[in-house]
Formats: C-alpha cells, sequence, structure tokens
C-alpha cells in the first residue's frame, strides 16, 4: 500500500478521532447491544439491529483510521526546505488573474481537506497545477467552468 501523507495537525486530528471511537464510541455502542439483549427477543428488536449496525460502522472505521495512520508519512511544513517552491504542506497566496481576488491555501492530504479553513487536497486540480510553482509563476486549473489562471504571490511553510 502507498504512503498517505498527512501534515503533522492531519495526524493529531486522526489520533484523536481514534482515541474517541476506542473509549468513547465503541464501549458506548456495547452498552447498547447489552441493553437492547436485555429486552428479550432479538429477532424483532430494532434497538439491537441498530446498535449491531452502528458497532459494524464504528470498527469498521476504527480499521479505516488505523490503516491511514499505519501507512501515513506526516511531513510537518515548518521543517521543508522546498527553497520558495510550492510542495505538500506549503501554504500558498494566489491571485485570480480573471477577478483580481486573493486567496490562501495550505496543500494538505486528502482526509484533511476543508476548503473553508483554506486546505485543499494534494489530490484536488488547483494543487496539482500549483505544485513546483514558485512566488511569481502562473498557474493554469482546469476547472468545470473552464480555465482559470493564478499568480503564486507567496509560499509559505508555517
Amino acid at each position: 500500500m502507498s504512503k498517505v501523507p498527512l501534515t503533522v495537525v492531519g495526524a493529531e486530528r486522526l489520533r484523536a478521532e481514534l482515541h474517541n471511537l476506542k473509549t468513547v464510541e465503541r464501549p458506548n455502542v456495547i452498552a447498547a447491544i447489552a441493553e437492547a439483549r436485555s429486552h428479550g427477543d432479538l429477532s424483532e428488536n430494532a434497538e439491537y439491529d441498530a446498535a449491531k449496525e452502528r458497532q459494524s460502522f464504528v470498527e469498521g472505521r476504527i480499521a479505516e483510521v488505523e490503516g491511514k495512520l499505519a501507512n501515513s508519512q506526516i511531513i510537518d511544513p515548518k521543517l521543508l526546505d522546498a527553497e520558495g517552491r510550492c510542495v505538500f504542506g506549503a501554504t500558498v497566496e494566489l491571485e485570480d488573474l480573471e477577478s483580481t481576488e486573493t486567496v490562501s491555501y495550505q496543500i494538505v492530504g486528502d482526509d484533511e481537506a476543508d476548503i473553508k479553513h483554506g486546505k485543499i487536497s494534494i489530490s484536488s486540480p488547483i494543487a496539482r497545477a500549483l505544485i513546483g510553482k514558485y512566488a511569481g509563476d502562473v498557474a493554469e486549473v482546469q476547472a468545470p467552468g473552464g480555465v482559470r489562471e493564478y499568480e503564486v504571490l507567496d509560499v509559505k511553510y508555517i
């Protein structure tokens, strides 16, 4: 299996989710199953079916998060020495050449992407167009509405 790139913050977030799943969610589901079993006949027990379904989801998510953490390559943007190039973990300030709007994005792993918080996935079209660019370069992004051009104003490793 290939390595999954994660920032330090993204890895911590996954570890916190895993801890919550194992210490809070799993015991809650076990208690819900025990409670439903105490009601008697399991063949027509909707509470039991719902609790078993929830258990399946929780156990699946635990396995998924453990797999991602085991196969992760954790990258600390502060320790990067990319000489001003856009790379994974970099925070990039861009200007849309058409609207002259300025935006700032951090290039992160797929699980960390959150456009509302300025985090874009490494596999997104805009991140793929930015990788390897320097401040002053123009990146052409194939967007659903056509090609958009962005000028890279600044690249930071924070």
